[in-house]
């Protein structure tokens, strides 16, 4: 059970050898982590998680949530281990000091959620997701509001959520109807409903406190007419404890295809006209607040699907190794020859190759982007604080679509691994698959962070953002060519960021002018094409860290593990990128055949 989450020794190779964590550490806001302590808190983090999470994963995801006269409770063997975790402070390890969490590396927490996600994500959520919550108002809120609930919900003793989505208005925010009327005591009443909220209800804390997009009676239809309001489960008595129910209740949960045991609701609020809510920022900028929150999200989508992604591999491997069936293949006529573990076969190793060169390249790519956002907050330099703050902007929409999409593919693929024995819930590989799917939906379909991508990162500051981004891959690329072994691999990486770079001008073009819906058709696959290219410069990269490596002085143990890097890189550099630039060269053709059908083309009727 302890392989089926993620690989101690490539977290490590990630942080110290390829992201140089310890320069990090370096910076005066970590002066109180050492690589030593960091190392012991993952060790830690691996430890519960194997110990205490794992073992509650099938039996939630068989038991799943219960809904009873407007109450969730969740699977009961989640209270032990939800209390371990906020005993733990494991749920508030990355956030900030002055908002009551630990104040670790953003690498080291992330490490830290990347076992806890493989080994339970349903479960952990619930410790954690009143962080964003709790980032709003620290940001955003009053003296007042910091104090009554900041701190509680980082350190998980109230929940917190996330209230956008509505049944009419779905990923059309702007079409809420949900509204709120002021009141002479400077509160809010609010009415409306909403759907497919996250931990909107459960038996895991005493309060839950529910940030709400509503419009202010006579504020503008769209967007720019929304505001955003603090709403608790319970209001607060004058000590700051929860007192008197709020008009908020939870009407429903529903039957999902994954993530059984994590309760998504459906909320009511005024249905007796009496829900209270406070006012959080400015009127009228409801959108732009709440997208602190959302983008926190998407990242931790990304690596939600990261997660599930190296699990299932690592399961994957472990099966493949124990699994005896059929004669290796330069023995194959020989009928009396013995039966060979299947990892021996072509096919097999081709499949598990394929999913580690996308489980590594996906987390280099995440953990980079948590190096830079912290970068951006301890760089010495405002250009330079600038300069990664943008690239981590930039690259949110890939990390949470191509993470999700990707690491769903590579529980597909780990279920091939298993033949028919992964398509039975005998092994946890089925459930990853299921759970894995709805990290491309939720927080932004893959449509809206491809919109999202061409519409308006691409653009950012006139292009310079993306052109960094190229000079960046295009650094690795230059320290490559210099290697023999690398060289080659180097070459058709170098091949794909030029080519990347061209489509990009085309298509930013072409979303510009009247061709701009065949531009938007042609979005999801720019922005997937560009994360093959980004995990190709990843996988160069870790290349070059272990070719380095390898020209001195080892351990044999490590050997295998550095070879495995260079072979990885090969790999993908050989068998993806070609693939990948024939999908660029697609993108530059502009078929618009999707815009131009008729709808009754599509059949159906």
């Amino acid at each position: 059970m302890a392989q089926q989450i993620a690989d101690r020794r490539d977290i490590d190779f990630v942080i110290w050898e390829q992201m140089n964590g310890e320069k990090l550490l370096g910076y005066d806001l970590y002066k109180d982590f050492n690589r030593k302590a960091c190392d012991m808190i993952i060790t830690e983090a691996r430890k519960l998680a194997i110990k205490e999470l794992l073992p509650t994963m099938q039996e939630g995801d068989e038991q799943g949530v219960k809904f009873e006269n407007g109450a969730v409770k969740v699977p009961e063997s989640f209270h032990r281990v939800h209390k371990l975790l906020l005993e733990g402070e494991w749920g508030c390890l990355g956030a900030p000091a002055e908002m009551g969490g630990q104040g670790a590396p953003s690498l080291v927490a992330t490490a830290a959620s990347e076992y806890f996600m493989g080994a339970n994500w349903s479960l952990f959520v619930y410790a954690t997701m009143g962080i964003g919550t709790a980032e709003m108002i620290h940001k955003y809120g009053t003296d007042e509001q910091r104090q009554a609930y900041v701190e509680k919900l980082v350190r998980g003793q109230w929940g917190g959520t996330m209230l956008l989505t509505e049944p009419q208005a779905g990923s059309d925010v702007g079409a809420l109807t949900s509204t709120a009327v002021r009141n002479e005591d400077g509160t809010y009443s609010l009415t409306g409903n909403k759907i497919f909220i996250t931990v909107g209800e459960h038996d895991l804390c005493e309060n839950i406190i529910h940030p709400v997009l509503a419009r202010i009676e006579g504020d503008p239809h769209g967007t720019k007419g929304i505001s955003l309001f603090i709403v608790p489960k319970y209001l607060l008595n004058d000590d700051g404890t929860p007192g008197q129910k709020n008009d908020i209740v939870c009407t429903g949960t529903e039957e999902k295809h994954g993530i059984h045991a994590n309760a998504t609701c459906s909320m009511a609020l005024g249905s007796k006209g009496k829900c209270t809510g406070y006012l959080l920022g400015e009127e009228r900028k409801g959108m732009k607040i709440m997208f602190n929150m959302m983008n926190g999200a998407r990242m931790a989508t990304g690596l939600q699907g990261l997660a599930y992604a190296t699990s299932a591999y690592m399961l994957a491997v472990n099966y493949a190794r124990e699994r005896v069936q059929g004669r290796d293949m330069s023995d194959f006529f020989n009928h009396e020859a013995p039966a060979v573990p299947i990892i021996k076969h072509p096919d097999v190793r081709r499949m598990l190759l394929w999913m580690k060169s996308y489980v590594d390249g996906m987390r280099s790519l995440f953990y980079y982007a948590a190096t830079c956002r912290s970068m951006a907050n301890v760089a010495e330099s405002e250009e330079e604080r600038e300069f990664y703050g943008d690239i981590y902007d930039l690259l949110t929409p890939v990390i949470k679509d191509y993470l999700a999409v990707h690491g769903h593919e590579v529980c597909i693929q780990a279920i091939q691994v298993y033949g028919g024995a992964g398509y039975c819930k005998d092994y946890p590989v089925e459930q990853y698959a299921r759970d894995c799917k709805i990290a491309s939906i939720y927080e932004g379909t893959s449509g809206i962070q491809a919109m999202d991508m061409l519409g308006r990162k691409i653009g950012m500051k006139k292009g310079k953002v993306f052109g960094d981004l190229l000079k960046e891959m295009q650094k690795t690329v230059s320290a490559a060519k210099d290697n023999e072994t690398l060289a080659p691999m180097a070459k058709k990486v170098d091949n794909a960021v030029n080519r990347l770079g061209e489509v990009s001008m085309e298509l930013g073009k072409k979303a510009m002018s009247e061709e701009i819906k065949t531009a938007f058709a042609h979005s999801w696959p720019f922005l997937d094409v560009l994360g093959d290219v980004i995990i190709g410069w990843m996988l160069l990269w870790r290349a070059q860290v272990a070719s380095e490596k390898l020209a001195g002085k080892i351990k044999k143990k490590d050997e295998a593990f550095y070879n495995g890097q260079i072979k990885t890189a090969e790999f993908y550099a050989r068998t993806v990128l070609p693939v990948s630039i024939g999908r660029l060269d697609s993108i530059s053709d502009g078929c618009g055949a999707a815009i131009e059908i008729d709808d009754g083309g599509f059949g159906g009727l």
